[in-house]
């Protein structure tokens, strides 16, 4: 693999390219003109780059062109189809430099992202982008990357631009998995927030009478999850305070009153039917922690 010769390269002066200029996109690459960065852009529509050319940006025609001074590039497109076009597409170009590929993507298509630049004579580090736009280049940014840690080490500088910079390992799946687990937490998080809104109409209270309420529960859950987590490394699950049972009864209760006011209840019964299941096999003295256990198999 060629040397990056980070050594010789300012950090203020790095060249960077940023393909895709999507609103992430637009917001990495304001971040890094923002730090003094010299920043090429390409996206595969034309048009998404005045703002970023007012800024400081230069453009480029295609992507090989783009990467052409840049021993750094910033990969944010759609998904992985489109960030193996986009990297099809720089071809040759890319051989020597360092790709961090910002698209939300699969841990295994990361881990198959990494070995065909290697192949290619490229490196690839994979990110995970927990923030929204407004926070990238600022400290409450937080992204996580993983791949080669001497591509992280060479470039680590530039990207602190972005905000909160991690590197959490060599696998290159590893930031993708972070990303999907947490996307998990999130989504199921909303999806439970909209539901009870929903039940709550059915019963005439409005969201504004509810909010108040349901505002005091995500401060219960700080403890809840570093509780959960050591339990779930240690995989011992006591059922001191509640368990699996008084789970599997709260829940039938929720599914049973929001059935009655014909709401969907297809993942409240989903989570029914794993958490019977426990009891049915002898964790229904256990603590809820250990549903864990059982996602799994």
């Amino acid at each position: 693999m060629p040397n990056e010769r980070s050594s010789s390269i300012s950090p203020a002066r790095t060249a960077v390219a940023v393909l895709g200029l999507g609103p992430m996109g637009r917001a990495l690459a304001e971040a890094l003109l923002a730090a003094g960065r010299s920043v090429t852009v390409w996206n595969r529509t034309p048009g998404r780059d005045t703002e970023l050319l007012a800024l400081g940006a230069r453009p480029a025609a295609s992507a090989a062109g783009a990467v052409a001074d840049a021993p750094l590039v910033l990969l944010c497109v759609r998904d992985q189809p489109a960030a193996r076009a986009v990297l099809d597409a720089a071809g040759q170009a890319l051989r020597g430099r360092t790709v961090v590929n910002a698209t939300s993507i699969a841990p295994e298509d990361a881990r198959a992202n990494a070995a065909d630049a290697g192949a290619r004579g490229f490196r690839l580090l994979d990110a995970a982008i927990l923030t929204p736009t407004p926070t990238i280049g600022r400290p409450e940014g937080t992204v996580l990357l993983s791949g080669d840690p001497e591509a992280f080490a060479a470039h680590e500088a530039t990207l602190r631009a972005l905000g909160t910079v991690r590197h959490v390992g060599a696998d290159p799946g590893r930031a993708a998995a972070f990303d999907a687990a947490l996307l998990d937490l999130f989504w199921t998080t909303v999806h439970g927030c909209l539901h009870a809104l929903a039940l709550a109409r059915a019963e005439g209270i409005s969201g504004a009478e509810l909010a108040p309420y349901a505002q005091g529960l995500p401060r219960l859950l700080p403890p809840l999850i570093e509780d959960f987590a050591r339990r779930a490394d240690d995989r011992h699950h006591p059922g001191d305070r509640s368990n699996v049972a008084s789970a599997a009864a709260g829940l039938e209760h929720v599914a049973h009153t929001a059935r009655t006011r014909g709401l969907d209840t297809s993942v409240l019964d989903a989570a029914l039917a794993l958490t019977r299941r426990a009891v049915t096999a002898g964790h229904g003295a256990d603590g809820v922690s250990a549903l864990v256990e059982l996602f799994g198999r």
